[in-house]
């Protein structure tokens, strides 16, 4: 399976590193998360079981992309995304994020409606984003109260000093903590994560991000969500510990809550299903699109 690595550049400045490989069309593209870069989705990449074109972006500030320009919010890698998509000639796509990047997936379906063909969440962060916490469990307001926060603080220092041992540590807990992928893989995606230019950025955009219709706490919900026009699959890792049962359920009801409805697959994994569960991960997707 051949995989390409080229790099587009956006009207906004930014170059965008994407990865593709040839397929069936509409395409499938890849949106991945916090703490990774379009390198941690070759499991899907090269897996012959899906047939479909797919495209892998390294999103703004992560992997090999630039980060001219800080982000703001979900809407700026939205705004991204769909001058990515038209520098492609992209115009009918389905849609998957992970993590952080159903974040991204579900504002750019809602902003873009008329382009997503059909949205997957995996493992995916709410419809009412992803608090940002202190070691009491209370949520900080700020950008800035982020950037201060203790616990924080160290994952934002490891990342500025590229300590690989940190993130090593972190992602054995975190992401490997069902399947450890060979030592030569795993190293390349720590390093891959590494690369991360956004962290704090990024952060208090998850913090804030709510596409519902109800309060999460920090900020009211933009009703975005009653946008998305396209059908739904969510997937989760049972054994996930990083988007939880109840981030998940939160999913599910601001969906039913606007009267659409959505498919919901578990999953014996844990936050990387690409490793953990590779096999139902690529038979969910399938019969998904295979779906009218």
């Amino acid at each position: 399976m051949t995989i390409d690595v080229k790099t587009v550049l956006l009207h906004n400045g930014e170059k965008l590193t994407y990865r593709e490989r040839a397929g069936t069309e509409p395409p499938l593209l890849l949106i991945h998360g916090n703490m990774a870069s379009s390198e941690l989705w070759e499991p899907l990449l090269e897996h012959e079981g899906i047939t479909q074109r797919i495209i892998a972006a390294d999103m703004r500030g992560y992997g090999e992309s630039s980060y001219y320009h800080p982000i703001g919010d979900m809407k700026d890698f939205s705004a991204d995304l769909f001058d990515f998509t038209e520098q492609l000639g992209l115009n009918d796509v389905m849609i998957m994020g992970w993590s952080n990047g159903g974040g991204i997936a579900m504002q750019f379906a809602a902003d873009y409606p008329d382009r997503v063909r059909k949205l997957i969440l995996l493992a995916s962060i709410s419809t009412r984003g992803y608090a940002a916490v202190n070691a009491d469990g209370d949520r900080l307001q700020t950008k800035e109260q982020i950037a201060k926060d203790p616990g924080l603080a160290m994952t934002f220092q490891a990342s500025q000093e590229k300590n690989q041992d940190y993130f090593e540590q972190a992602l054995n807990y975190l992401l490997f903590n069902n399947h450890q992928p060979d030592a030569a893989i795993r190293t390349n995606y720590i390093k891959a994560c590494m690369k991360q230019q956004n962290m704090i950025d990024v952060a208090d955009a998850a913090n804030r991000f709510n596409i519902s219709s109800s309060s999460n706490g920090l900020t009211n919900g933009t009703g975005d969500l009653n946008r998305i026009q396209c059908p739904v699959l969510v997937i989760w890792g049972v054994q996930d510990l990083i988007t939880t049962q109840q981030m998940t359920g939160e999913i599910l009801e601001d969906f039913a809550s606007h009267g659409k409805s959505v498919q919901y697959i578990t999953l014996d994994a844990g936050h990387f299903p690409l490793i953990d569960d590779l096999y139902g991960l690529v038979a969910s997707v399938n019969a998904f699109i295979a779906l009218p």
